[in-house]
């Protein structure tokens, strides 16, 4: 019987042989420089200072590179050969599964040469702040030289790794973030769900007169102060779970969740005057992520098992605990109170708990990505899918990405973007050389989807704590689930194993219907 990996079972296990606790040993060395290097990525997308950007470079590059030599010691598979022959672990299905991914893990950092790695991490981080000035100045001029030398760097890297058997280049990148699929694959999985929120788009356009018309929302969009609104997301952090002594909120340009490791897990948001929802949306989505990483087992730092399984997965968090609780009419039912509270009566007065639920639900097509609605959404991931995907394959020059996305706007939202800012620069994802990323929000909804109609089985009074501001039952169902097991199971093997079916759009679909029926009456 396979169990989770418990603290216990961590010190049996290395008790048990020599050779796999020297392993572990090692890597949990290479993992304290790697969380070196997490912090300054941190630092540099929050508190450094604009002009640090050069010397920041130069730190991550010679950072990259000794993280590299270190997961690419020779003595690394030594000692994998001697714990995996090693019949005290014989059965040891958790330090089989462990032995498993370090094996994995390894044979791909040794394909990459070191100098790849450094050019890879100076690009990104240089790059990165070309196009936070690019985005500030709504000028893609400034980013096109970084977008083209990411371009390039990631084919290389590609190459170093190799296209797997039937596939093609992008999957190499792909691999990385979402191991074992495939372009293809995924292309086949969004296929019925494009077309399902197209007509669902139709619908609600039928209904509210080309989206002029929408459900009463009681002026929901109107301005707030900004440090309201920041003690209005960790307030609500707070009531997920989300640990403060091992973890902090701050400000950037694009939010995100960084984890260099056990104990220390931030997060950060962006705000504007009129986008309260909004910022309520980005703060639940990376609490997700935040969520995610505090449960991971800290005993296995450094390790597959103290890692996340694939990022397909870890959106699953994020989106889970921003769309499925944050779009929640129970969850409205006990945050509006709290919006009371934190904004006041004179704030609030035209609202009530029914139509902030409905505000938080409207589907609108938008330029923003990480300001869309539920529904459109995953238009939005497919569209850099497609984009991304055709860049590799060089059949899309990145000089040519402006008109090309602007057109694509066009034909899948009826959107004419007006300025680069709201088009091709919103995201920082490609600045920081993540190719191959995008499509792991999409499939993070669809495991989302998948995980929460099981969970409702097991907590069959779900909505009703979530009323009364009680989301500690669904942590718990996610630690045990999810969060404890690391990389034990492939995403696959997991969704299969907490569902009983693998990777499919109906359950999504499922959801998405009845939101807005719930919201439209249509």
């Amino acid at each position: 019987m396979t169990t989770a990996t418990t603290a216990v079972g961590a010190l049996s296990a290395l008790d048990k042989s020599k050779p796999y606790a020297e392993l572990c040993a090692l890597l949990r060395d290479a993992a304290v420089w790697k969380s070196v290097n997490a912090t300054l990525s941190w630092d540099q997308e929050t508190l450094m200072p604009p002009r640090a950007a050069p010397l920041r470079a130069d730190q991550l590059q010679s950072l990259s590179g000794l993280v590299h030599e270190k997961f690419t010691n020779p003595r690394i598979l030594e000692l994998v050969n001697k714990a995996e022959a090693d019949t005290a672990l014989a059965d040891d299905d958790t330090a089989k599964a462990n032995l498993r991914e370090i094996r994995r893990d390894y044979e791909k950092h040794v394909k990459l040469p070191k100098s790849l790695v450094e050019e890879l991490a100076r690009c990104a981080s240089l790059g990165m702040h070309a196009w936070k000035e690019a985005r500030e100045k709504s000028d893609f001029s400034i980013f096109r030289p970084w977008l083209e030398k990411t371009i390039e760097l990631s084919r290389k890297k590609a190459e170093c790794f190799g296209i797997p058997a039937g596939g093609e280049l992008y999957d190499a990148l792909f691999d990385e973030y979402e191991p074992k699929m495939t372009a293809a694959r995924t292309a086949e999985i969004f296929k019925p769900l494009r077309e399902f929120t197209v007509n669902l788009i139709d619908r609600v356009r039928g209904a509210t007169d080309n989206f002029t018309k929408a459900p009463d929302t009681g002026n929901a969009h109107r301005d707030t102060p900004i440090d309201q609104q920041k003690l209005f997301s960790k307030r609500i952090l707070e009531q997920m779970g989300f640990d403060f002594m091992a973890g902090r909120l701050d400000v950037s340009t694009h939010p995100f969740c960084e984890s260099p490791g056990p104990g220390d897990t931030r997060l950060t948001n962006r705000y504007r005057p009129d986008g309260w929802l909004d910022s309520v949306s980005s703060a639940m989505h990376e609490g997700g992520h935040g969520l995610y990483e505090q449960g991971l087992p800290p005993e296995w730092f450094g390790t597959p098992l103290g890692d996340a399984i694939s990022l397909g997965i870890h959106e699953s968090q994020s989106r889970m605990w921003e769309n499925f609780v944050g779009r929640s009419r129970p969850f409205w039912g006990w945050a509006f109170g709290l919006a009371k509270d934190v904004f006041g009566e004179n704030v609030m007065h035209a609202l009530d708990a029914d139509k902030a639920y409905k505000a938080a639900n409207l589907v609108a097509p938008s330029f923003i990505r990480v300001e869309a609605d539920e529904v459109t959404y995953n238009l939005h991931i497919m569209l850099r899918f497609d984009l991304e995907r055709a860049m590799v394959a060089g059949d899309l020059a990145p000089k040519d990405l402006p008109g090309v996305w602007n057109k694509r706007m066009k034909s899948d939202f009826g959107l004419d973007v007006p300025n680069d800012a709201k088009g091709c620069l919103q995201d920082i994802h490609w600045s920081m050389g993540a190719v191959g990323y995008f499509s792991t929000y999409t499939l993070g909804n669809l495991y989302a989807a998948q995980f929460w109609e099981a969970m409702a089985k097991d907590i069959p009074n779900r909505g009703g704590m979530m009323g009364k501001g009680e989301f500690m039952p669904i942590l718990d169902w996610l630690r045990e689930k999810i969060h404890r097991h690391g990389r034990h199971f492939s995403a696959e093997d997991l969704c299969k194993r907490i569902t009983g079916a693998p990777l499919q759009s109906d359950a999504l679909m499922r959801h998405l219907d009845a939101k807005v029926k719930a919201v439209y009456n249509v």
